[in-house]
C-alpha cells in the first residue's frame, strides 16, 4: 500500500492488517452465509468451516492490529513537516473517521457467527 508524502503509513498497513485477519475470521461463518444467501446451496457448504479452529487467533490478531492502529492515530504525537498533507488537520480527521468505519464494519465480521445463530435456528 503505497503512502503519499506526509502521511502516516503505519496507521494504513495496521488498519488493512485488521481487515485482512478480521475477513479471515469470520470466513468460516459469514463465507456459507453468503453463499446460502446468493443461492448456492448443496452439502458441500457444510466443509467450509476448514479455518474454524484458527477462528480465536485471528480475533486476536485483529484486535491487536486494530489498538495499534488506534495508538498510532490517537496516542503517538505525529511529526509532520509544513506544507505536507500530514500537517492538515482534515487529513487526521478523515484517518479517524476511516477507522472508526473500518472497526464498526470489523466488530459486525467478528460479531456475525453469533448474531447468524438467532436468525438460523
Amino acid at each position: 500500500m503505497a503512502a503519499t508524502p506526509g502521511t502516516n503509513p503505519g496507521a494504513n498497513r495496521t488498519l488493512a492488517a485488521g481487515v485482512v485477519t478480521a475477513v479471515l475470521g469470520s470466513l468460516c461463518c459469514v463465507g456459507p452465509l453468503v453463499l446460502l444467501g446468493l443461492g448456492v446451496s448443496g452439502a458441500w457448504i457444510g466443509h467450509l468451516t476448514a479455518l474454524e479452529p484458527y477462528r480465536p487467533i485471528f480475533i486476536a490478531i485483529t484486535v491487536l492490529f486494530l489498538a495499534l492502529a488506534f495508538r498510532r492515530l490517537y496516542r503517538v504525537p505525529r511529526v509532520c513537516t509544513p506544507g505536507t498533507p500530514c500537517a492538515d488537520p482534515r487529513t487526521l480527521r478523515t484517518q479517524r473517521v476511516i477507522f472508526w468505519v473500518v472497526s464498526l464494519a470489523l466488530i459486525a465480521l467478528l460479531a456475525a457467527p453469533w448474531v447468524a445463530q438467532w436468525f438460523l435456528d
